[in-house]
């Protein structure tokens, strides 16, 4: 029985001590573990081109075999502008897409006159809003990578962007 008590305390310190840094310990088994705390996601540094700042540039990562992916940014103009469009070398076509639901079904279009950015107001494209698509993939878009895409603007000059590629964490009911 001793020994049995003697290596029930010892497989504990063990587990303790192989537990992550800064993680609390409990005290009782059946105490409830607490909630982690969600990890922010990485944001892409502000780049300011001229008149237009540009911040959290990211993509999805695609499966292998994908031909089409999605991006995200949050872009500023101090004047009023126009996003027109975007290039990248590692697809065949690029489009802003705005993403609407009516009548309970969702649909996706081409912003063929552009997303209008009226001055000192942040527009942000996002997942389930307006994004940019890039389609006929050459490659997967790899979580780690990043894109390097230019933004076309009607007033203001051209920025080219690293774009993170990253997994976006998981909200609410998403998987």
């Amino acid at each position: 029985m001793k020994y049995a008590l003697a290596l029930a305390a010892v497989a504990a310190l063990t587990l303790a001590a192989c537990s992550q840094q800064g993680e609390a310990p409990q005290s009782a088994p059946d105490a409830p573990a607490a909630p982690a705390a969600p990890q922010p996601a990485p944001v892409t540094p502000t780049t300011v081109a001229g008149t237009i700042t540009v911040e959290d540039a990211w993509c999805r990562p695609t499966p292998n075999g994908a031909k089409a992916g999605g991006c995200y940014v949050i872009l500023t103009a101090s004047e009023t502008d126009t996003f027109k469009g975007v290039s990248f070398e590692g697809a065949d076509m690029t489009q802003i897409h705005e993403m609407k639901t009516e009548g309970g079904v969702m649909s996706m279009a081409h912003l063929e006159n552009g997303l209008p950015m009226p001055a000192g107001q942040r527009v942000e494209l996002k997942p389930h809003g307006n994004h940019i698509m890039l389609m006929g993939l050459k490659a997967p878009l790899v979580a780690g990578q990043t894109a390097k895409i230019t933004l076309d603007f009607d007033k203001a000059e051209d920025v080219t962007v690293d774009f993170q590629i990253r997994t976006p964490p998981v909200v609410g009911g998403e998987e």
